[in-house]
């Protein structure tokens, strides 16, 4: 059988570096990795999407305060909304990473955080691509059962977190800041959104456990499809 097609959306800027951890996440676990990004033109079919990280949400599309000093990609807000618009109706599977996680609860209604350093007094400053923050997650949702852990350790690159839970998310993993760092559809089968980056983890076993998941999800959705 040939490897499903997962879609992975980019900004246009992105670095060659940050993709080829993209593209072996996706690859090592058997799938066939796409990139996506507005100056692309977009598949017929995808067999599952990633929606990944990059540049802050433009405040408006979810009531926010406009925040000055951000860099902004309208033009790749525009391209995820559509795609969410066109796949998740059709149930395929979808992964959010940081950014994309944002995106999928401001897709579905839900709301932002823009600064957590300016809501959260005294939060302290962490950004790495290295595992230095704890994660828990909720006993009995979908991310516990693929990742199989209760807690986990996770790199931190965002500044913006989901505030209010858009139709249908259920927040499942906070850190011990108490921001949400996890969310799932309970209308999908496979619709999750984490606020790291598990493509950045190749040694860590649950954080790939998730990827693996996304690819097998669109291999069963392909061959229901097909069927």
């Amino acid at each position: 059988m040939p490897r499903p097609l997962i879609g992975i959306t980019t900004s246009d800027r992105k670095s060659q570096l940050a993709w080829c951890f993209d593209w072996f996440a996706v690859w090592r676990q058997g799938g066939k990795p796409l990139r996506l990004s507005p100056s692309r033109a977009l598949p017929d079919h995808l067999d599952g999407l990633i929606i990944g990280g990059g540049d802050d949400i433009q405040a408006h599309l979810y009531g926010g305060e406009v925040q000055l000093d951000v860099r902004l990609d309208p033009a790749r807000d525009e391209l995820e909304l559509s795609l969410l618009n066109r796949f998740i109706p059709q149930n395929t599977p979808v992964l959010g990473i940081c950014r994309g996680a944002q995106l999928i609860n401001v897709h579905l209604g839900g709301t932002l955080d823009p600064d957590i350093y300016t809501t959260h007094e005294g939060l302290k400053r962490r950004r790495t691509v290295l595992p230095r923050k704890t994660v828990d997650i909720v006993g009995g949702s979908q991310l516990y059962q693929l990742l199989g852990v209760t807690w986990c350790r996770v790199n931190s690159l965002h500044h913006q977190a989901v505030n209010r839970a858009g139709k249908g998310i259920q927040i499942v993993a906070r850190d011990r800041d108490g921001l949400v760092q996890g969310i799932e559809s309970e209308d999908h089968d496979f619709l999750i959104g984490v606020q790291w980056h598990p493509e950045w983890l190749i040694f860590n076993r649950p954080q790939q456990r998730l990827i693996s998941a996304l690819v097998t999800a669109a291999k069963q959705s392909r061959e229901r499809a097909s069927a």
